[in-house]
């Protein structure tokens, strides 16, 4: 037997033909890149299973279109785009998949967070130097110590900060998520705002690009590449931060015009700068970043590309989960993470 999918993304060629690579034999899927709500009824009748991984609404009449749609699969944790209601009254599943790779990366802003705040290189360097630092040593107990013994100065906290996260997507919720627990005010900026119901699961405040800079501790860049966002994190970006903030990307390659943030770094109006992706890769030798990095008290973190794991660049990611659910419909097995 033959299962007739439609699967909708915002991904290239490359992740697309990896999706179709992990597919089952016995799955004939339709591939629809950024579809208007037209082409996707269009194409929904005759299909068993809907998946998604596209920012936009599955709504009632969408969902109403599929008059053979048994199961809707949302790639990652983002439910707040699909009507719950409507599917549940045409007799439809939901299921999301949560993206292991999308935590990585969220977890990793949030150690840059922590060790631009907590001065982690700047600390970790002065432990090793052969230095007095006024204090002779003595066998520590329960009342014998010497806090902070090489006189570190402003280290901070994460906790009770406001966030600022620019670009809310999958790794945005996951980060979003996680910050509930350092009790932080969560500020983002996308282009289409979520609903009321959405920013109150998540305790997040929607603003204005020029608010939330100006209002943030940290400033998360998260977008994707595009004409528009190539090096907009430039001297007039950073001039609208507050002086002191720290300045954090796991976004697309080529977000940040380096010049500009290293300039910045250096005069110390960013209390400090973490980057996972850089405007060339593999990095340039002669980027601005990597005087500053290569200076032990530098508060300033860069990663080779690697908040999303150990991913052999050659190779392309495996897909096949992306149809657990769906092949646990059909077995009639229980679904995993379903929410109708």
């Amino acid at each position: 037997m033959t299962y007739q999918v439609l699967f909708v993304t915002h991904r290239g060629e490359r992740h697309q033909q990896s999706a179709l690579d992990g597919a089952p034999k016995d799955f004939e899927i339709t591939m629809l890149r950024d579809p208007n709500k037209a082409d996707i009824i269009k194409h929904l009748p005759g299909k068993r299973f809907l998946i998604t991984e596209r920012s936009d609404v599955i709504d009632a009449e969408i969902i109403a279109a599929g008059k053979d749609l048994q199961l809707i699969q949302r790639l990652g944790s983002q439910i707040y785009d699909i009507d719950l209601i409507a599917a549940q009254k045409n007799g439809v599943k939901v299921c999301y998949m949560p993206i292991e790779m999308t935590v990585m990366v969220a977890e990793h802003m949030l150690t840059q967070m922590l060790t631009l705040a907590k001065h982690f290189r700047e600390a970790t360097h002065v432990i090793t130097l052969d230095k007095d630092w006024g204090l002779s040593p003595r066998k520590s107990d329960e009342d014998t110590f010497a806090i902070n013994f090489t006189g570190r100065k402003l280290i901070g906290a994460l906790y009770r900060k406001t966030v600022g996260i620019i670009g809310f997507g999958e790794i945005g919720i996951e980060l979003a998520r996680r910050l509930k627990g350092f009790e932080c005010q969560v500020l983002y900026h996308k282009r289409s705002r979520l609903s009321e119901h959405a920013e109150k699961d998540l305790h997040i405040q929607y603003a204005s690009q020029e608010d939330l800079l100006a209002q943030s501790d940290f400033v998360a860049m998260l977008l994707p590449f595009m004409p528009e966002t190539a090096a907009m994190v430039n001297q007039a970006f950073i001039q609208q931060m507050k002086p002191g903030a720290f300045l954090v990307s796991c976004g697309a390659s080529g977000l940040y015009n380096e010049e500009d943030v290293a300039d910045a770094l250096r005069s110390g109006y960013l209390g400090g700068v973490a980057t996972d992706t850089f405007d060339w890769e593999p990095i340039n030798m002669d980027s601005p970043l990597l005087p500053l990095a290569r200076d032990p008290e530098a508060n300033i973190v860069l990663t080779p590309h690697t908040a999303s794991g150990s991913i052999d660049p050659n190779a392309l990611p495996d897909r096949s989960g992306d149809y657990v659910n769906l092949v646990s419909f059909i077995h009639q097995q229980p679904l995993i993470y379903q929410v109708v």
